[in-house]
């Protein structure tokens, strides 16, 4: 599909959002498409890092609505399920990929263009980037998980605040609040982007995998599953060839070199 690019670079892979006149709002085929390319990543054991980014001066500006008017009628179950199968898979698609999944945020993240940034393991903003709420402002209920990402990063009184006004909130404040890593200057932000990747690449995947996973379930559950959950995740890592390789090294005083195995 043209409107999204995918590039692997080394273990890299780049997946952009290409269609600026529209602020890179996805259509329903984009979506999808997205699902599945950040899936095939995902099982991918030549990848081992995932930036998604965009082009011109939007980096998502949510879902487009122009084709999503119908006189159709529409009956009780079809708005949930479209937002399930729809908008709710894509940010699975993202917090469950096996990768670690960086947001290069270059300009507005708008509605579920937002929530498909903030469900990255790791974000990084333009300076000329911004965030919106904009769900309010269509008189509609957030979805693509806001409800349930936004006060995990911000607490519940900044994530009623950011959805009840729907204000733009720049990348500093972003940033101030929690809700980015780092800001960087417009023209800088590939460049870091593909650094903080290329690092995460060369790491030990699996480890990043069972951290990624931990983590997430983590603002789930009690302290006892977390902790079971730890010991299980553990016990599944040192099968892996990278922790051999890690604790070699770690003795022999080296270097380690992790495979991604």
């Amino acid at each position: 599909m043209d409107t999204v690019r995918y590039v692997t670079q080394g273990r890299v892979a780049h997946l952009t959002l290409d269609r600026p006149d529209a602020l890179n709002a996805l259509t329903p085929d984009q979506r999808d498409h997205v699902i599945r390319l950040l899936d095939e990543a995902s099982a991918d054991p030549g990848t081992g890092a995932v930036v998604v980014t965009g082009t011109g001066r939007g980096f998502c500006a949510g879902a487009d609505l122009r084709g999503g008017a119908t006189t159709a009628e529409r009956l009780p179950g079809d708005v949930a399920r479209t937002i399930r199968l729809g908008a709710q898979r894509l940010i699975a698609a993202v917090l469950d990929c096996e990768k670690p999944v960086i947001a290069a945020v270059n300009g507005t993240a708008a509605g579920l263009g937002a929530h498909l940034a903030l469900a990255c393991d790791l974000v990084l903003a333009a300076e000329s980037a911004r965030f919106i709420e904009v769900f309010v402002r269509r008189a509609l209920v957030p979805d693509g998980g806001g409800a349930y990402l936004l006060p995990r990063l911000v607490g519940p009184h900044r994530a009623k605040e950011l959805m009840f006004f729907g204000d733009a909130l720049s990348a500093p404040e972003a940033a101030r609040l929690g809700l980015v890593n780092r800001v960087v200057p417009d023209e800088d932000l590939a460049r870091t982007a593909r650094d903080w990747a290329t690092r995460l690449a060369a790491g030990p995947t699996r480890t990043l995998a069972l951290t990624k996973q931990l983590v997430n379930a983590s603002l789930d559950g009690d302290r006892a599953a977390a902790f079971a959950a730890e010991s299980a995740a553990q016990e599944i890592n040192m099968t892996t060839r990278d922790a051999q390789e890690g604790l070699h090294a770690f003795v022999d005083r080296r270097t380690p070199r992790f495979l991604g195995r």
